[in-house]
C-alpha cells in the first residue's frame, strides 16, 4: 500500500517551476565552461580593437612635428570608417558557421568560410577602387593644410594595401567564433597588434620612415594576423573531413542567405551609428562643453558594450551551434547562463558608474566646465547598462539564429522612436537628449524581446529542415 501511494504521489507531483528550471540551467557546469571559454577571449578581443589606432597615435606623437601626428589621426579616421562599414562580415559569418558546426557539416563549414573570404576580398577591391579617387574630396571636407593633406594622403594610400587583410580578418574571426574557437579569434587580433607594435618601433624609430613607416607597420601587422588566421583555419577544418561541393559556389541559392543576412546587419549597424551620430550632432547645438561632456559619458557606454559583447558573442556561437544541432535544451541553457552573467555584469557597471562616475569623468578630462556638466548626467550613464544589456544579449541570439531581419527591424523602430523623442523633448535640453537615448535602448531591447518571445511560442528557433 505504501508503495502504491508513493507511486500515486509521484504521478500527481507538480512539474518543476520556472524558477527551478532556471536555477537548474544556471548550475549546468558544462554550459558555464562553454560560455566563459568563448566570452573571455572575446572580451579581450573587443577591448583590443582600438589598439592598432592607439599604437599608431602614440608613435606618431613622438615624431618631431605636430602635423605628422595630425596626418596619422586624420588618415586613421578615414581608414577606420572604411573598415567599420564592413563589420557585418564578422556577424554575418558567425551564425552560419555555428549552425554548420552544430550539424557537424564540414562541407557547409568550408563553403561558409570560402564565401566569407571571397566576399571580404570583393568588398576590399570595390572600396579600394572607390576610395583612391574620392580621398582628395574626403580630406577636403576636413580642411587640412596643404602639408597635412599630402602626409595624410600618403598614409592612406599605404594603409589601403591592408584593407583586404582587415576585411578578411573580420570574416575569419566570425568563422572561428562560429566553430567555438574564440582563442584563435583572439590570436588573430593579438598577432595583428603585436606585429604592429614591433614594426612601428623598427620602421619609425629604427629606419626613420616617419608617417609612412607607421602606415606600413599597420599594413604588415594586418597581413600577419590574416596569415595566422588562415593557417589556423586550415588546421580547424581537419576536424570536419567532409568535402565541399564546389558547384555550390556557382549557385545563387547558396549565396542568397549569407548576402541577405549581411545586408540586414549592415542596415542595422548604420541605424545604430546614426543614433549616436545624432546624439553628437544635436549636442553641438547645446554648446561645446555639452558635446565634450556627452562624449566622456558615452565612452563609458562604449566600455560597457565592449565588455558585455563578449557574452553576446558567446551566445552567437552557442545558440547557432544548438540550433544547428536541433538541441533546444542547449539553446535554453546557453541563454540562461549568458543572460545571468550579463545581468550581473550590467549591475556591476551600473553600481560602478553610480558610485564612481565622477572619478570616471575626472580620468578623462581636467576641464572644470566639462566636468561640471558631465557630473549632472552621470545618473543616465548608471541606468543605461541595465537597459542596453538585453539588446546585446538578444543580438547574440538573433545572429546565431541568422535572423538578421528581426534585428534590423527592431533597430529601425528604435531609431525612429529616438528621433521622435529627441524632437518632443527639445525643451529639456541635454536631459531630453539623454532621455531619448534611454528610450531608444528600451524600445530596441523591448522590440527584440517581444520578437524572441513570439518565435519561442511558435517553436521556430529550431528549424525543421537544414539550411541549403
Amino acid at each position: 500500500m505504501h508503495s502504491g501511494g508513493e507511486h500515486r504521489h509521484q504521478a500527481t507531483a507538480a512539474p518543476p517551476s520556472l524558477s527551478a528550471n532556471v536555477l537548474r540551467d544556471w548550475r549546468h557546469r558544462p554550459t558555464q565552461r562553454r560560455v566563459w571559454a568563448l566570452a573571455l577571449p572575446m572580451i579581450v578581443s573587443n577591448l583590443s580593437v582600438p589598439l592598432v589606432t592607439l599604437v599608431d597615435s602614440v608613435v606618431a606623437g613622438h615624431l618631431p612635428q605636430a602635423r605628422q601626428l595630425a596626418a596619422v589621426v586624420v588618415g586613421s579616421a578615414v581608414y577606420t570608417l572604411l573598415v567599420w562599414v564592413c563589420g557585418f562580415l564578422r556577424m554575418g559569418t558567425t551564425g552560419f558557421a555555428a549552425q554548420a558546426a552544430g550539424r557537424g557539416d564540414g562541407g557547409i563549414l568550408r563553403r561558409v568560410l570560402l564565401q566569407s573570404l571571397l566576399l571580404a576580398m570583393a568588398l576590399a577591391v570595390i572600396l579600394g577602387a572607390l576610395a583612391v579617387p574620392l580621398l582628395p574630396a574626403v580630406l577636403d571636407v576636413m580642411r587640412p593644410s596643404t602639408v597635412l593633406d599630402a602626409l595624410a594622403m600618403g598614409y592612406l594610400h599605404v594603409r589601403l594595401l591592408g584593407l583586404p587583410a582587415a576585411l578578411t580578418s573580420y570574416a575569419l574571426i566570425g568563422w572561428f567564433l562560429g566553430v567555438q574557437n574564440a582563442r584563435v579569434a583572439l590570436g588573430v587580433l593579438l598577432t595583428t597588434n603585436l606585429a604592429n607594435v614591433a614594426l612601428n618601433l623598427l620602421f619609425v624609430l629604427g629606419f626613420g620612415w616617419g608617417v609612412n613607416g607607421i602606415a606600413w607597420a599597420s599594413v604588415c601587422g594586418e597581413w600577419c594576423g590574416v596569415l595566422f588566421g588562415l593557417a589556423c583555419a586550415w588546421r580547424e577544418l581537419r576536424r570536419y573531413p567532409e568535402p565541399m561541393d564546389r558547384r555550390d559556389l556557382r549557385r545563387w541559392l547558396h549565396w542568397r542567405p549569407l548576402l541577405m543576412v549581411n545586408r540586414d546587419i549592415f542596415a542595422r549597424s548604420m541605424a545604430l551609428q546614426g543614433v549616436f551620430f545624432a546624439v553628437t550632432a544635436l549636442g553641438t547645438r547645446l554648446g561645446d562643453a555639452v558635446v565634450a561632456a556627452n562624449a566622456l559619458l558615452l565612452n563609458g557606454l562604449m566600455l560597457t558594450a565592449f565588455a558585455l559583447d563578449g557574452l553576446a558573442n558567446a551566445v552567437e556561437a552557442l545558440s547557432g551551434h544548438a540550433i544547428g544541432a536541433r538541441d533546444g535544451d542547449a539553446l535554453r541553457r546557453a541563454l540562461t547562463v549568458a543572460g545571468g552573467w550579463s545581468l550581473l555584469g550590467s549591475v556591476a557597471f551600473a553600481i560602478a558608474f553610480a558610485l564612481g562616475g565622477h572619478v570616471f569623468v575626472n580620468l578623462q578630462s581636467d576641464i572644470a566646465e566639462v566636468r561640471r556638466i558631465a557630473y549632472i548626467y552621470v545618473p543616465y550613464l548608471a541606468v543605461l547598462p541595465l537597459v542596453a544589456v538585453w539588446s546585446y544579449l538578444l543580438d547574440g541570439l538573433f545572429i546565431g539564429a541568422t535572423r538578421a531581419r528581426e534585428m534590423r527591424d527592431s533597430m529601425l523602430v528604435g531609431a525612429v522612436c529616438f528621433a521622435l523623442l529627441a524632437w518632443l523633448l527639445r525643451p529639456l535640453g541635454n536631459h531630453g537628449l539623454w532621455l531619448a537615448l534611454l528610450g531608444f535602448m528600451i524600445v530596441r531591447a523591448g522590440g527584440m524581446g517581444l520578437l524572441a518571445y513570439r518565435i519561442s511560442r511558435r517553436g521556430r528557433w529550431i528549424p525543421t529542415a537544414a539550411l541549403p
